[in-house]
């Protein structure tokens, strides 16, 4: 039944990586979707007038034309700028980040944590119109009426951006910081429910404001993760004995997993 429904749903894909994007294809494909490739930003944008496809995966780094040409070519032209788009690709500057999301972008897939499985739940989440607009919450989001806030302790932007995104169409109130001291500035201001914090930061690194964080009865409730590209034993033994709640090491974790293991937490403390 849903591969009957899928054959009305068009998808095209914009990857100048010939082998990724038929990768894609073949994924999609199997599903039942009608897929359709472009290598470039200008044949995409041709391919896309004529098809008026329901969802376009787009690379951000193309010959010809770049994603972003390709979504401010895409708002300027009424059966196209409601098109939902989510980005494949490891390019993103802050401000770029920032600019792919004012230009109409759903979601975003991070090439180097790439799973076709991964791709297959976002299409399906946006084909079948699950898609919330900004300002409502899913049915993952807190209950009871209580806002969850979530601070993201990450000096790398663009992975904070990503994290922020997604937790933020879970309905999580999120607030940032880029460096050790500036986490406990955010503390003193407004206490968060939980910390997803990295351990290599400026100013003071994330073991010792772990140590800082749990040395204050006031704040004994928060849920602190540490979320770190290292995680030799000796790494996770000193975070766990300084009070955190898990460990997670970046490279063996996808966004998604991330996600659900802040959700986990939270429920097994009670704050959701």
């Amino acid at each position: 039944m849903n591969n009957e429904i899928n054959k009305t749903k068009k998808i095209l894909i914009i990857e100048d990586e010939q082998i990724l994007g038929e990768i894609i294809l073949n994924k999609l494909s199997s599903e039942g979707y009608q897929v359709f490739l472009a290598h470039d930003g200008e044949l995409g944008m041709q391919k896309m007038t004529e098809l008026k496809p329901d969802l376009v995966l787009l690379d951000l780094i193309m010959p010809k034309k770049n994603g972003i040409e390709v979504l401010e070519e895409m708002q300027n032209i009424d059966a196209l700028k409601n098109i939902p788009v989510v980005v494949i690709s490891n390019s993103g500057q802050q401000s770029e980040i920032e600019r792919i999301v004012r230009l109409g972008v759903r979601d975003y897939i991070i090439k180097a944590q790439f799973s076709p499985d991964e791709v297959i739940e976002k299409v399906r989440k946006y084909l079948n119109q699950e898609y919330k607009e900004k300002g409502t919450v899913n049915s993952t989001s807190p209950i009871g009426g209580k806002k969850i806030k979530i601070l993201l302790a990450e000096d790398d932007q663009f992975l904070s951006s990503l994290v922020a995104q997604r937790l933020g169409k879970d309905g999580y109130a999120i607030s940032n910081a880029t460096d050790g001291k500036q986490v406990l500035k955010v503390l003193e201001e407004n206490i968060p429910d939980l910390i997803l914090m990295d351990i290599l930061m400026p100013e003071m690194n994330g073991i010792e404001v772990l140590k800082t964080i749990r040395s204050q009865e006031k704040y004994k409730d928060i849920i602190i993760i540490i979320f770190s590209n290292l995680g030799q034993d000796h790494e996770v033994e000193e975070a766990k004995k300084s009070g955190a709640d898990d460990f997670l090491v970046k490279v063996n974790f996808t966004l998604k997993e991330v996600v659900e293991k802040i959700n986990v937490l939270l429920k097994q403390k009670g704050k959701i």
